[in-house]
Parts: structure tokens; C-alpha cells; sequence
């Protein structure tokens, strides 16, 4: 009975084209990467500093693993939290220039627990979010059981008139992307955060896709727009520039504290390993001073949209590493990843539910490992779609 529901929900997802499998990397996954034997460049990685694979950051993590293993062995309450746990917080709250921070097993975890922490199903608390955030960010909501209420994607206008229907309640909690996963565009962040101040809401910012590409040192859009001090609750992922594993919230030492108390998704999970703690910290370091690397990749984004755009492509608004080629069908969308497969190139295409209905896109994300050769050979084989 089981495995006939389970049968007829696979073939539902299949027929409507949606069904998902897996593909097995055969080496590390930088600008290149090996697929069933196949050798193709690489435009689907988050490792936007191209620091995957690094020696530098791997060599990082051999003595820490002599001194405390690789696992922390159980959650950061009990007996998890070691010396190099509060160095890495440390570390990451000086970057995010605020008073504290706590690390998170993923990034996704981290916007669940958060969230669903901070918030209730009281009448007094409600959440207003940016129609598309990221799954993790909604889930978290979600799971929080608080009112939801909904904004225009990065519309400042919608945000005020939400904010002027959300007086009553007593904490209000505002939750945007400053660069937005699959769409690579920015939150107005200056005006962002007039507008949660002027309507004394708690700001909160994800900043996984702008920490170590934008601002100064990496720091993100937050510090590139001057507001770092105006946002309440800053996050942060470990997994996409830092190249490491992990998710981060900065914020104040009494927030710090109360999630450590309240977030669940802090509470019962085993600590972050100790040796992806020295690795986040080596490539944090590295991060720093990284201006090169920063400058390579904005370049490449910037020759790409600039291709893209006289070949008559559409890139939505995007402002950053991350561009999106809206086709609309999964069809279409299935057609260019097959065929860019073919001529040793892999982006995956992109589908709902990962996208609305109707936005399946190919998503391309571009490194600083990514060569004018590379991006020439992209561009030569999407011309066939135009």
C-alpha cells in the first residue's frame, strides 16, 4: 500500500516534468567539474571566490582534527562547544561588525531556527516577508506559526502600505535576501531599512550570496550600502564564498544569548564539527584579503549580462554573480541544459517549486575561477536559443 502511494506520487512529479534525481560530481566541483565521466565547465557552484579545493584552507583543518576529532560528538549545550566554536563566532561578528554571532549547523537550519524562535502565533507578533525569499527563510515562518504577511519582491512602496497594515501588532519582524538567490538582484537596503525604522520593526537580512562578494573586504551589500549597524538580525552562510559548511547569525550579545536558550534548531543538533570551524576561519581570513578574486568575479558577471543582453536574452534585474535566463517552460528549460550538457557545459535547469510557475530558468553562477574563455564558450552555445 505504502510503496503503491509512494509509485503514483513519483509518477505525478514525473509527468508534469519536476522529477528530480541525482547527479554524482566525480572530483571537486570548482569552475570545472567531472560528470559521468564527462568534463564540463562548471556554471551551477556557489563558490563564488573559487576557494573549493584550496590547500591552504584544507591544511587548515589537520591539526584541529589531531586535537579535538573530526565530530563534536553532541550538541554545544552538553559537551559540543569548543574553544575554536567561540573564535569562529568571534571572528564572524567582528566581519559583520556587530556584537556577537552563533554558527549553525547549515544555512538552512540557521533561518529556521531563527525565525521560528523569535516568533509565535501571538496576535501581538507577525512576520512580513519579501515575496521571494528562500524556501529556508519561509519555512522557518511557517513553522513559527506567527501571522504572515507578504510584500512585493523588493518594492518599498508595498512594504510601507504592509507596514501600515501591521500597526496593531507589537513586534513586527521584516525578512528580506539582500541578494536574492534565483533572480541575483539587491533589496534596496538603504531604503530597507528606513522603512523598518520609521515603522519599528526588527530588520533581518540574508546575506548568503553577498558575504565575500560585495563591500569592503567582502563584508556584503550591507556594508557596500553603509546600513550594517541599522540591520537587527544579520545571516550568513559558510557554504557558498567562505567555502566551508555552515550557516551564521550576527546580531546583538542578548539575541545571541536568547537563541542559544530558545532556537531549537541550535539546542538539539550535534555542535559544528571542529575542523569545519578552522576551515571557516582560514578562508575567512582569506576572504579578507581577497580583493583580487572580488574584482576577477564581478568582472566576468559584468562581460556575461553584457553578452547575454546583445544576444537578446533576457536577465531579469540582476545586479550580481548570479544570472538567471527566465524561459518560462520546464521544456524549454530541459532543452538548453541538454544541450549545453552536450557541448561541455552544466547548468541545471531550474524548476517549481524552486521557482514559480512559469519561471523555470537556467541559473547561471559565475566565480572567480571562470575565464573570457569560458565565458565565450557559454555564449556561443546559448546563441542557438535566440
Amino acid at each position: 500500500m505504502f510503496e503503491d502511494f509512494l509509485e503514483k506520487k513519483l509518477l505525478g512529479i514525473e509527468n508534469s516534468g519536476l522529477l528530480r534525481t541525482l547527479r554524482k560530481a566525480q572530483d571537486i566541483p570548482t569552475s570545472k567539474i567531472k560528470i559521468n565521466n564527462k568534463n564540463l565547465i562548471n556554471f551551477s557552484s556557489n563558490n563564488y571566490l573559487d576557494l573549493a579545493g584550496s590547500k591552504d584552507i584544507a591544511k587548515a583543518s589537520e591539526n584541529i582534527i589531531e586535537k579535538y576529532g573530526f565530530t563534536a560528538t553532541s550538541s554545544r549545550l552538553i559537551s559540543g562547544n569548543f574553544a575554536i566554536h567561540e573564535e569562529l563566532e568571534a571572528q564572524l561578528a567582528n566581519f559583520k561588525e556587530k556584537e556577537a554571532a552563533l554558527v549553525f549547523p547549515s544555512g538552512y537550519q540557521t533561518n529556521v531556527g531563527i525565525i521560528s524562535a523569535l516568533m509565535s502565533n501571538e496576535k501581538e507578533s507577525c512576520i512580513i516577508m519579501d515575496k521571494l525569499n528562500h524556501a529556508s527563510l519561509w519555512d522557518g515562518a511557517k513553522l513559527s506559526g506567527s501571522r504572515i504577511f507578504i510584500y512585493k519582491h523588493c518594492d518599498m512602496n508595498s512594504l510601507e502600505k504592509v507596514f501600515k497594515r501591521t500597526r496593531e501588532y507589537k513586534l513586527k519582524l521584516v525578512v528580506t535576501e539582500s541578494v536574492f538567490s534565483m533572480d541575483g538582484d539587491f533589496t534596496p537596503l538603504k531604503d530597507f531599512v528606513e522603512l523598518c525604522k520609521k515603522y519599528g520593526a526588527v530588520s533581518m537580512v540574508d546575506e548568503a550570496h553577498s558575504s565575500g562578494v560585495f563591500g569592503k573586504e567582502g563584508k556584503g551589500l550591507a556594508n557596500m550600502f553603509g546600513v550594517e549597524d541599522k540591520i537587527d538580525i544579520v545571516i550568513g552562510t559558510l557554504s557558498k564564498a567562505f567555502a566551508a559548511q555552515g550557516g551564521f547569525v550576527c546580531s546583538s550579545r542578548k539575541f545571541i544569548d536568547f537563541l542559544i536558550n530558545k532556537s531549537r534548531a541550535f539546542i538539539y543538533t550535534t555542535a559544528v564539527s571542529p575542523a569545519i570551524c578552522a576551515v571557516a576561519l582560514k578562508s575567512l581570513e582569506i576572504v579578507k584579503n581577497s580583493c583580487y578574486r572580488r574584482q576577477h568575479l564581478h568582472a566576468m558577471s559584468k562581460l556575461l549580462k553584457n553578452k547575454l543582453t546583445e544576444l537578446g536574452f533576457d536577465t531579469s534585474n540582476t545586479q550580481s554573480q548570479i544570472i538567471p535566463i527566465v524561459t518560462g517552460s520546464t521544456e524549454n528549460t530541459e532543452k538548453i541544459f541538454s544541450h549545453l550538457f552536450e557541448k561541455g557545459i552544466y547548468i541545471p535547469a531550474i524548476k517549481p517549486p524552486t521557482v514559480p510557475k512559469n519561471q523555470a530558468r537556467i541559473r547561471i553562477s559565475i566565480t572567480s575561477g571562470h575565464t573570457f574563455h569560458d565565458i565565450e564558450q557559454l555564449c556561443s552555445n546559448l546563441k542557438y536559443f535566440k
